[in-house]
């Protein structure tokens, strides 16, 4: 893999990182509720309360957003060199690993290390050497 740096857009990337900091802090500040998608899911999918519509609402316009940003530019095109098996076995372990890591990427990095929560530097931090090692391992030891 290499970084194709006439497509590199760092205003874009910026803009999209303070947005989705933007919207966790009003998650947290307005609702008291944490901006983690693992934990958003998993509220959806236990038995129904009124606590949930804010959950599905929050899903609904994580789908709904790309609709809306094609509305002003292109797309960008997804390639998954990956097989459906490589992809359910790697969810999978996301799954495993939200749960035992009490949750996931956006509510340890994004919501809790700027409430500089400890469990979520540990836990970002085991998430991304994780990632590194998987990497590793599979482009250089399997060969894949």
């Amino acid at each position: 893999m290499s970084i194709a740096w006439n497509v590199f857009t760092p205003w874009s990337a910026l803009i999209g990182g303070v947005v989705i900091g933007l919207a966790a802090a009003a998650l947290i500040l307005l609702n008291g509720k944490v901006a983690g998608i693992s934990g958003i899911l998993a509220g959806v999918l236990k038995p129904f309360n009124r606590n949930g519509y804010w959950r599905i609402s929050f899903l609904l316009g994580l789908l709904i957003a790309p609709i809306v940003y094609s509305c002003f530019a292109p797309l960008p095109i997804l390639q998954i060199d990956a097989s459906v098996g490589r992809l359910l076995i790697a969810g999978f372990l996301v799954g495993i690993g939200t749960r035992y890591g009490a949750g996931c990427t956006s509510g340890h990095g994004v919501c809790g290390l700027s409430r500089l929560s400890l469990r979520s530097l540990v836990a970002t931090t085991t998430f991304m050497a994780a990632g590194f090692v998987t990497v590793f391992v599979i482009r250089h030891v399997l060969h894949s």
